[in-house]
């Protein structure tokens, strides 16, 4: 009596379906990319599958990459979240708003939409240090590290 591997295997697909499969799937996917079937307009949402992957995958790429980032230790101290104040009025606010700062032609345009920082946030501050470091793609978020030292970039989480 053959045992469950060898039955397994005569209902398993063979491995030329499987390229063939592997194949029609690129091609498809080709396809849908060069027509441009997947309407990227800002103005037009994803559907909640499309935004909930991109979601995940965000949320999932920060932690990760966060997780070598130490804060300093005085980052709460009035000096850095004083420069970190000016900062963020100077390159953040026309994005992210603020108390009593009304939404601006930037701000309503944005999809997705960026958070409004003053709002609570469950981010940490390394998390928070290396997306204003590095930026978010497809987002609108800069990669503030390529004109702004880090020490900078810190005052900018003192603040938040």
């Amino acid at each position: 009596m053959p045992d469950t591997r060898s039955r397994l295997r005569h209902h398993l697909p063979s491995g030329p379906f499987i390229v063939a499969l592997a194949v029609l799937v690129a091609i498809l996917l080709a396809a849908f990319i060069w027509f441009g079937m997947y309407n990227i307009a800002a103005n037009d949402p994803h559907s909640r599958p499309i935004f909930a992957l991109l979601e995940n995958l965000r949320d999932r790429s920060i932690a990760v990459h966060a997780r070598g980032v130490t804060p300093p230790a005085d980052l709460e101290t009035p000096d850095h979240v004083a420069a970190g104040a000016g900062l963020y009025a100077e390159m953040c606010q026309g994005c992210h708003l603020g108390p009593g700062v009304e939404k601006t032609e930037i701000s309503q345009g944005l999809y997705p939409q960026a958070p409004e920082l003053a709002k609570a946030t469950d981010l940490t501050p390394a998390q928070q240090f290396w997306i204003i470091k590095h930026g978010v793609k497809l987002s609108a978020m800069p990669a503030w590290g390529k004109t702004r030292a880090d020490p900078l970039i810190w005052d900018m989480v003192a603040f938040l």
